[in-house]
């Protein structure tokens, strides 16, 4: 160990990291090479080279010291792709934290007032102006809005919601368990297709402390199927004398109709009637991961006083995030939001990009075949379920590999950053929708690696 120690690489390495961190790498390193020889896999001396052990040990330390987390190039045509962070943040986000994260800020603090303030404040304004509630909070998720919602509302009491609606969401998360975590008693009425204002009227109780009602944003039921009216619950509510509460998911804050995406806004919620409204951040809003809690005042504010809310509030980053992707909804600067800006993309625009970056590839005939087809993107995420944006796709045959073996080499990055593609009939397929115009350079540099 000692004498491995003194080689330059390990000498200069124990200097410009914790010297107990290096040691560490090099005494796993050593009992790899150990094992290695016992079982036969190092069968010559150079297993045992200082020089080898040095070089190991130093490529240990670097790859620990490594970002795990790393930028990727989506060519998936997926816009929310919650596996790759769903929606990307524009450039005035970093520039706010850069202004406001790097140094203090008055998070919670009234420079009018001189005394503590609250966090709430810097969101809740822009919030209730695009919404029209009368009141707004933030904790750190959709499902933790429900959570803290329903422990707030209806601990010990019972809420009404519909079979159909008990859906689940991503990685196995199901609502009816997060909604139990709330200390509520669900009260399934209806059918998993058909449910009638009928079936919520006859379960209201003594016990009844909540309508909720939960958008289908990640499914579809089709055929034999009714529910009601939005109104008809608002009225119900209203007539017993209960808060009805819409889990919107999608958290869309502007009407989508004209770029072919179909989904509920918040506003359009609230001046339903219902008393909260819970949605996320990072869908189809396109800001950072959030959930959003707004409606009527007293009800929000019931909320925020509830202990869960603390433990699930947002931190200044969420905070800075989310105000500066408010303010560009308030001047509807849709190019600052890179998902309204992808999902408004028109068919021309993503056709001449997608052949501009065909033209671009210079490879030779017999190593690979270059098309463009017509296709469609998705906004993912959980949002807009059987809706998908017409595009144009580029597809690509390899000589020499497969379209898996391709999306494969493409996905460990074989120019510096990887690349995220599909694979359809049997083509590595690639759409431009979700690739940012400046890294289309790396894009085509990474197709001209995967293809050598």
């Amino acid at each position: 160990m000692d004498e491995l120690l003194l080689r330059p690489r390990l000498a200069a390495l124990c200097k410009e990291v914790d010297r107990a961190f290096a040691v560490g790498a090099l005494r796993r390193v050593l009992a790899e090479v150990r094992q290695e020889i016992i079982t036969g896999v190092a069968l010559d001396e150079a297993a045992v080279d200082p020089a080898l052990i040095e070089k190991r040990t130093v490529e240990a330390v670097e790859s620990q010291l490594a970002p795990s987390l790393k930028p990727v190039i989506n060519a998936s045509g997926v816009i929310l792709h919650t596996n790759l962070g769903r929606a990307a943040l524009s450039p005035a986000v970093v520039e706010e934290f850069r202004r406001t994260a790097t140094q203090y800020s008055n998070l919670e603090y009234d420079l009018a007032a001189g005394a503590r303030g609250k966090r709430d404040v810097h969101c809740a304004r822009l919030l209730e102006r695009l919404t029209g509630a009368e009141a707004a909070i933030l904790v750190n998720n959709c499902a933790a809005a429900v959570l803290v919602t329903l422990a707030a509302l209806a601990r010990g009491g019972e809420v009404i919601v519909s079979r159909g609606e008990l859906i689940e969401i991503g990685d196995g998360f199901r609502i009816p368990e997060i909604m139990e975590q709330s200390g509520a008693l669900l009260r399934e009425v209806g059918t998993t297709n058909r449910t009638r204002i009928a079936d919520y009227e006859n379960a209201i109780n003594e016990k009844t402390r909540v309508v909720l009602r939960v958008h289908p944003s990640n499914f579809t039921v089709s055929g034999f199927t009714e529910k009601p009216e939005v109104a008809e619950l608002i009225a119900l509510g209203e007539r017993r004398g209960l808060p009805v509460v819409e889990d919107l998911g999608s958290g869309s804050l502007v009407d989508l109709s004209s770029a072919g995406v179909n989904e509920p806004t918040v506003r359009e919620s609230v001046e339903a009637g219902f008393s909260l409204v819970l949605c996320s951040g990072d869908k189809l809003l396109g800001g950072p991961q959030a959930g959003i809690i707004a409606g009527k005042k007293e009800l929000v504010a019931k909320v925020r006083r509830h202990p869960l809310f603390r433990a699930l509030r947002v931190d200044k980053l969420t905070v800075a995030a989310l105000e500066v992707t408010l303010r560009a909804y308030l001047r509807a600067d849709w190019g600052e939001i890179p998902s309204q800006r992808m999902i408004r993309a028109t068919l021309e625009e993503i056709s001449g990009r997608t052949t501009r970056f065909m033209e671009s590839l210079r490879v030779p005939r017999a190593d690979a075949e270059f098309e463009i087809v017509d296709g469609a993107s998705l906004v993912g995420g959980g949002s807009t379920p059987a809706q998908s944006l017409p595009t144009r796709l580029l597809r690509i045959r390899s000589g020499r590999y497969s379209a898996t073996q391709l999306e494969a080499r493409l996905r460990s990055g074989p120019a510096g950053m990887p690349v995220i593609a599909r694979i359809e009939e049997d083509r590595l397929t690639l759409d431009l929708r979700t690739v940012f115009p400046e890294q289309e350079h790396a894009l085509a540099e990474s197709v001209l690696a995967a293809l050598r």
